[in-house]
């Protein structure tokens, strides 16, 4: 039986399980720390006595720590940033549809050079070599180590980006270089916008993922590191420190996958309430179900890979106020200093763990020092909790028909037993440490969404597949567990030669 162990960084709470085959053996929640990385080490001295002689084949660990210092701006580097578009892409530079604060910490030096390539992969103009040169030299010389390249269509054309890139090396060659046809979609702007925080979170992902490789160490666990991406899989450590955008949603995303594992039931609208917010997604096939619009994250609009959530503020931390007849629930929380600040433990915030106290929900702290809450006032503040929730599960719902809801989280008291729209409520064993069983159950998965010409479909299809599969193995896959889960084909009549876009994703275990 392959043990594992999984751990959620979340924004109150750092869980951590131990996973030996569907097998719960250990669970452990602690506070997670204002540096992140002691929540994780507490986490991990929780679980280790109980690993034993077997020892662990692999850690996986989640963390909501990169897009936090996006919304909070906070640890982002200054980014060189060098589009290869002019004469057509000069009207809407870098960082134009950024607000403003995020921007003034990000944008380093905007440079746009003579290059790309049309939608038919023809190109618009040449590379102009000698100005990426000069780029890179500009950029060297005010000390910029970041740098994002995004080139028009190079999901369909790469080779510009990748030359690019290649002059900047040689005039950086500590640079930290991210190209947007890595991580992006077809959309330049939205594309773009993904590379360029990507770039600016690079020097934050290595020295998160060396402290977690730190804290291992530290625990005596020699197993490899992986760390959740936002489609409920895993990468390794070193690729997701330079991508460490790919785990922005991997916090509810676990969550999603932990509810399934622990329920059997692969399609159900999951909420995850935590203890600041809730995060609301739909299963599908026991995978979450996938955004196809434009997500903003920190207020910049991007498009790559990620969950449809709908996230509102609502968590066990969540403050409490009453306004004449109208009664608030966040979106402000106390988050991590909730045995601080609650007046269940001696506090002097009302929270909602306080008014679960009170009606009797949850055990934890004093009861006795919330017992001058007024029993009416606490079900109003419960009945807006339930409000808030109908309204996210209706707007995620895809039928009319009820649908079952898994809660999970610490926060998940706040769900109630019956929602309009909601066939049953499910509440698994350990639903407060899903977050960390979805960790510890993940995947490894490669995707390939690629433009093909000159191919039958039946042919586009299949290199497709082992595109996404050597991208699953160099994640670190084992090549013979990899199974196709999700493809999908879309002619492009506007391309000669019978282009076909193609999508395919597939799953496997983690190689040894």
């Amino acid at each position: 039986m392959r043990r594992r162990i999984g751990i959620d960084v979340g924004g109150t709470n750092t869980d951590a399980v131990l996973l030996e085959g569907d097998q719960v053996l250990k669970a452990v929640k602690t506070p997670t720390t204002a540096d992140v990385m002691t929540g994780v080490r507490l986490a991990l001295a929780g679980v280790a006595p109980a690993v034993g002689p077997e020892g662990v084949q692999a850690v996986m660990i989640g963390t909501t720590h990169f897009v936090n210092a996006v919304v909070q701006r906070r640890e982002l580097a200054p980014v060189g940033a060098l589009r290869i578009g002019i004469p057509v892409a000069a009207s809407l530079p870098p960082f134009c549809d950024w607000p403003s604060d995020l921007a003034a910490l990000a944008r380093g030096q905007v440079h746009m050079v003579e290059g790309g390539h049309d939608y038919d992969g023809r190109p618009i103009m040449p590379l102009d070599e000698r100005a990426v040169a000069e780029t890179a030299r500009a950029m060297r010389a005010v000390g910029i180590g970041c740098v994002a390249i995004a080139s028009i269509f190079s999901p369909l054309e790469a080779s510009m980006e990748t030359r690019a890139a290649e002059i900047v090396r040689q005039e950086m060659p500590d640079a930290s270089i991210t190209l947007s046809r890595d991580l992006g979609r077809i959309g330049l702007l939205e594309r773009e916008n993904v590379a360029l925080m990507n770039a600016a979170l690079a020097p934050l992902a290595r020295k998160t993922v060396a402290a977690f490789e730190e804290a291992l160490r530290q625990a005596g666990i020699a197993a490899p590191l992986f760390i959740t991406q936002n489609d409920g899989t895993v990468i390794r450590a070193e690729l997701a420190a330079r991508f460490p955008v790919l785990s922005f949603a991997s916090g509810p995303t676990n969550s999603m996958r932990g509810a399934a594992f622990l329920t059997g039931v692969k399609d159900a609208l999951v909420v995850d309430v935590g203890g600041t917010t809730s995060d609301v997604g739909a299963l599908k096939h026991g995978f979450p179900r996938e955004a196809n619009a434009v997500v903003q994250v920190g207020g910049v609009r991007t498009l790559f890979r990620m969950p449809d959530l709908h996230s509102f503020g609502l968590g066990g931390g969540s403050l409490v106020r009453r306004a004449g007849d109208r009664i608030a629930i966040g979106p402000d929380s106390v988050g991590f200093r909730l045995p601080e600040r609650a007046r269940i433990f001696g506090g002097p915030d009302l929270t909602t763990s306080d008014i679960a106290v009170a009606a009797g929900l949850l055990a934890l702290g004093e009861a006795a020092r919330v017992s001058d809450i007024d029993r009416g006032f606490a079900d109003a503040v419960l009945a807006e909790a339930a409000r808030m929730l109908e309204e996210s599960v209706d707007r995620m719902k895809t039928e009319a028909a009820p649908v079952p809801l898994l809660a999970v989280g610490g926060g998940a008291f706040l769900v109630p037993d019956r929602l309009p729209g909601v066939s049953e409520v499910l509440r698994p064993a350990n639903a407060a440490v899903a977050n960390a069983v979805g960790a510890a159950i993940a995947q490894v998965s490669g995707e390939a969404d690629q433009v093909f010409q000159g191919l039958s479909r039946t042919e586009a299809m299949a290199q497709a597949e082992r595109i996404a599969r050597d991208r699953a193995v160099e994640s670190g896959a084992e090549p013979n567990s990899l199974a196709l889960v999700d493809v999908e084909d879309l002619p492009l009549a506007y391309l000669p030669g019978g282009a076909l876009r193609v999508r395919a994703r597939v799953v496997g275990e983690i190689a040894g």
